[in-house]
């Protein structure tokens, strides 16, 4: 550190790196939301990487702009650096480096709070990032006293070629393979459904509502109806994805979503088809022995050209990296499970305990037996002596577990299975209970500008409904998570089975359907 240069050798190394990083990390974004890097690893641990280049690129940075005030020749102060034309020295162009540095702050400041900004405004910040790249490459070749040099213009041919080609992919690509980035996903929760990203915090709490078409039905299986649903006016085609009108939104396996049926009823369904197919969504209908005439009015009455409003995708039971997969499907829980199999690269180690009372009632066997047939177990009631011995499967495994089905089957893996390992998803709700008695509350919305009294035998989705509160409400039992609002101010007494406790205390979220709060005032931020 005696060397009067060394200063100016880190600040130079530092700025290169910090080039690379960021041109990385815009490349390793795009190649995610075009699906290219689909068959190379789980989607989870690819966007972690890519928020860690940009990471990276932010202290490399950081050390940049030390470097600069530590080298005695240059005396940068840190007003110089945060403030432009401060300095003499080619004002334009430092201002440019400043200007890039703020919107890099911003765009990683939103990918930390992605689950907590509106969808448009996370995309519009996110989006700075391809300015970013300009206005540093730009600052480098007007600043940089290395700019001359044959081995630099390498590097600056080859950073600014590779973006530039990445961003054409990026641009032909778009709307029949785009992806979009995600909240983090919830484990060991309970849902009725599987779903995609959590409503943004300070957007209105309606799930995109779309109309769409029934393009086609069939039997998946005894009493289960495999349905194909394609905007209006979309295509009704199976491929890479149809573009325009055509185009749906992005899903992660796990998704859900819900359906406005003719008779008045909303009910949710898990996506299971494959998200990189962009034109239609795939869900399986079971007939249940007792409908209360959702399934019933489905298998009835559902034809194709019939057209429904539909709304979501939603997600609460995201596919999160892991190494190591053991997902067990009960029935109907077989439709979540088989989008995340078939997300999975085929080198990532998994298997499949399936249980049925039949392979006739089981969803999707013949086919996914034809497609893994090393990696799935079957368990048909009617050809086994015994019951599933959980236990047996479970111990000791270092896996992560993913189970949906009949609740005694996700109790029985819940209760064997560590939380930290347990990945659940629920089709009824969990009797909750609670010791604080119910009494009316003082509800403020904020961002509505209204306050209202929620009778003590009142539910506080009911009374939002009631003020035109924008709130959307499905299963009304504290199990879809649809009716999701975030909490200002108040403590919330949790009744619903979306998610745990203290996950949705970490969130700042309660699901108003069920829950209610622990004193008389409540603020929430809608």
């Amino acid at each position: 550190m005696n060397d009067p240069h060394i200063w100016w050798y880190i600040t130079r190394a530092s700025a290169l790196i910090a080039w690379a990083l960021m041109t990385l990390s815009a490349i390793w974004g795009i190649l995610l939301s075009t699906r290219i890097m689909r068959r190379i690893d789980n989607p989870g641990w690819l966007r972690d990487l890519h928020s860690y280049l940009g990471g990276m690129t932010l202290v490399m940075v950081g050390l940049h702009m030390g470097s600069l005030m530590l080298d005695g020749y240059l005396r940068y102060t840190l007003g110089d650096l945060l403030v432009p034309f401060s300095k003499d020295y080619r004002p334009f162009a430092v201002a440019l480096g400043i200007l890039a540095f703020y919107i890099l702050l911003a765009v990683q400041g939103s990918s930390l709070l992605i689950a907590r900004l509106p969808r448009k405004v996370w995309k519009v910040i996110h989006y700075a990032s391809y300015a970013t790249l300009i206005l540093v490459s730009l600052h480098a070749g007007w600043t940089g006293t290395d700019v001359g040099a044959l081995w630099y213009k390498i590097l600056a041919i080859t950073l600014i070629g590779a973006a530039t080609i990445a961003v054409v992919v990026r641009v032909v690509t778009r709307g029949r393979t785009g992806r979009a980035p995600t909240a983090k996903a919830w484990t060991h929760k309970s849902g009725t459904i599987p779903s995609v990203a959590p409503v943004a915090a300070g957007a209105p709490l309606l799930p995109a509502t779309r109309t769409m078409v029934v393009a086609s039905t069939s039997m998946a299986a005894d009493a289960v109806m495999a349905i194909r649903l394609v905007s209006l006016g979309g295509s009704a085609g199976g491929g890479t994805g149809a573009v325009g009108s055509g185009a749906l939104p992005v899903w992660y396996p796990g998704a859900h979503i819900t359906l406005s049926l003719p008779n008045g009823l909303q009910r949710q369904y898990s996506l299971c088809g494959d998200p990189a197919e962009r034109d239609h969504f795939d869900i399986a209908v079971l007939k249940t022995r007792h409908s209360e005439g959702g399934s019933e009015f489905i298998h009835a009455n559902l034809t194709p050209g019939m057209t429904l409003e539909v709304s979501g995708p939603l997600n609460h039971f995201e596919l999160e990296p892991a190494s190591d997969y053991l997902f067990i499907a009960g029935g109907i829980g077989i439709t979540p499970i088989k989008a995340m199999i078939e997300s999975l690269p085929e080198r990532r180690h998994w298997r499949l305990i399936y249980a049925g009372r039949s392979r006739t009632t089981m969803a999707f066997l013949p086919e996914l037996l034809q497609r893994y047939p090393d990696r799935i177990s079957v368990h048909a009631a009617d050809e086994q002596d015994a019951e599933l011995d959980i236990a047996s499967l479970v111990v000791d495994t270092d896996a992560q577990v993913y189970c949906c089905g009949p609740e005694s089957l996700m109790s029985t893996t819940a209760a064997l299975v560590p939380a930290a390992q347990m990945h659940s998803e629920r089709f009824v709700a969990v009797e909750r209970t609670s010791d604080v008695a119910a009494q009316a509350i003082d509800v403020t919305c904020r961002k509505s500008k209204k306050e209202f009294v929620v009778g003590a035998d009142q539910s506080i989705l009911e009374a939002m409904e009631a003020n035109g509160i924008p709130v959307l409400g499905s299963c009304r039992k504290g199990v879809c998570g649809t009716c999701e609002v975030r909490i200002v101010e108040g403590e919330p007494v949790h009744l619903d089975s979306v998610m745990p406790d203290d996950e949705k205390d970490s969130l700042r979220v309660m699901y108003p359907c069920v829950s209610r709060a622990v004193g008389k005032e409540l603020v929430l931020d809608i």
